[in-house]
Order: structure tokens, then sequence, then C-alpha cells
């Protein structure tokens, strides 16, 4: 019987550094057959083990449609500060995907709506590339994305390709005003609230701080998007990633097995206080 506990081996084969305290670590399985077998939907994540110090839950967040499996990883702990010392060559251990990932067949021929913030944008570039990939299957793509500072934004290399594309609109801001900062200022509530993006065929898809995600609903509420056109991930709640540790426990709902993607509506009927 295959044993769901144990991770399967994954080399890292390259590193890049997104900001002071975020890494991108790009991974290979070491076997091939494994690697060959491995598939998943934007939104899903996988297990990382660093061997004598813990695993910890990450999203993948580079398309399915795309060579390599990513994962973006922000340092705040025990397991992160290890991951953040390691670089290619060195190996993890990988258990997944899991999860239910982003509801594909519901975002076809819709306008999407990209909210992120700091971090948030992970799970939503693998989604947000998986949709370039597949261009013909949907109407217009906004992407706002925010951070703290100018600093903090993540993945600015892909900035430029998003914005090229066809019917695409890319709005980047800061909390401040920086000097030669020339895009948006305001937290991203605020940003939303101007740029008033439209509500109509469209699904808006939203990850970030929960602090970010509790002003941002209201915000596309009053805009118009109805709580089953809003879609959020709770990925901070996961643990074990298999429903057994009960960290993520919702009433009768486990977020890691059920989500981490849910709709606002679901939100709502869970009591969840996000």
């Amino acid at each position: 019987m295959k044993n769901i506990y144990l991770p399967h081996i994954a080399e890292i084969v390259d590193v890049k550094q997104e900001t002071s305290d975020i890494k991108t670590f790009t991974l290979r399985f070491k076997d091939k057959a494994v690697g060959k077998a491995f598939t998943y939907k934007p939104g899903q994540f996988v297990e990382f083990s660093i061997f004598g110090e813990g695993e910890s839950p990450f999203c993948i967040s580079n398309s399915p449609t795309r060579d390599s499996i990513e994962c973006s990883v922000k340092k705040m702990g025990k397991v992160t500060q290890v991951l953040h010392e390691m670089d290619i060559g060195d190996e993890v251990g990988i258990r997944g995907p899991y999860g239910n990932g982003f509801p594909l067949d519901e975002l076809k021929g819709k306008n999407l709506l990209f909210v992120a913030g700091g971090i948030g944008l992970a799970p939503l570039r693998s989604l947000i590339n998986y949709c370039f990939d597949n261009r013909k299957d949907y109407k217009t793509i906004t992407i706002v994305n925010g951070a703290r500072t100018s600093k903090d934004l993540v993945y600015k290399d892909e900035y430029k390709t998003w914005e090229k594309a066809k019917d695409a609109h890319l709005h980047l801001t800061v909390d401040c005003q920086e000097d030669n900062w020339t895009c948006m200022v305001g937290v991203v509530p605020k940003i939303l609230e101007e740029i008033k993006p439209t509500c109509k065929d469209s699904i808006a898809i939203v990850c970030g701080p929960p602090i970010m995600i509790k002003f941002t609903l209201p915000v596309l509420m009053r805009l118009g998007f109805c709580p089953e056109s809003i879609l959020t991930t709770l990925e901070m709640k996961m643990k074990c990633g298999l429903g057994k540790c009960g960290r993520c426990n919702i009433g009768n709902l486990y977020i890691c097995k059920d989500g981490p993607v849910f709709s606002y509506a679901q939100l709502n009927g869970m009591n969840y206080d996000h």
C-alpha cells in the first residue's frame, strides 16, 4: 500500500531571490517516473520536507502548462529559514499535490480580475500564467498587485509580459509614495475602488495577507461582484495537507482537503472570520 506520508525526493535546480525574504525554488524529482506522473491544477499545494527540520505546505507558483515545478517561499519560521539557506543541488522531500485548486471550467469565457498582495501573488501566478497560456478561453484579464514597498513586489520580470498580453491590464501599487515610483499608490482595496473593474461576466480571484482579504472582499461586493463570483484561498490555516492534524478544521470542512480555494459564498456559509 502506498504510504501517504512518504515524500518523494526532489532536487533544487534553481533559486531566485524575489525580495529580501522571498525566494522561488525550482524543483526536479530525482525519480524521473515520479516527475512524469506528477500533475496538478493551479491553486493546489505540496508539502515540503526539510529533513531533520520539519515540513510545511507551499502552493505551486508555476503553471502546469510550464515545464518546471516552482514554489515561492517567504522566510517566516524554522522550516522556511532552513529552506532559504539551501541552494542548487540540495534535496528536499515533496508530497502531493493536495487541495482542490481553482475551478478552471467555471473561469472559461469570463473576465478575470486577479487581486494580490505580497506573497499572495504566488498561487495567483500559477493561474495567471495558465490563463495566458490558454488565452482564447478567457476574456479580459486584469491584475491588481500590491505590496508595502516596491522592494516587496515579486515576479518583477514577468510584469512586461503580462502588460503586453492581449486584453490584459496590470495595476501595480505600493502603500506609500517612493522616489522614482511611477505606478499607483495606496493599499489594494483603495486601488480597486479607484480603477472600478467591471463585475459583468467577471470572476475575482483574491489572495494576500488576511487583513488585505478582509478589506478587499467588501469592496468587491460594492463594485457589484456577487459572493459566488469571488474566489480566495485560506492557505495560512494548513499544516499536514491530509486532514489528519485538524489544524485547518472549520466545522465539517478541512481547508487542506476541501480547499484551499473557496468562494466568498462558501466562507459566509462556514461562518469563517476572514
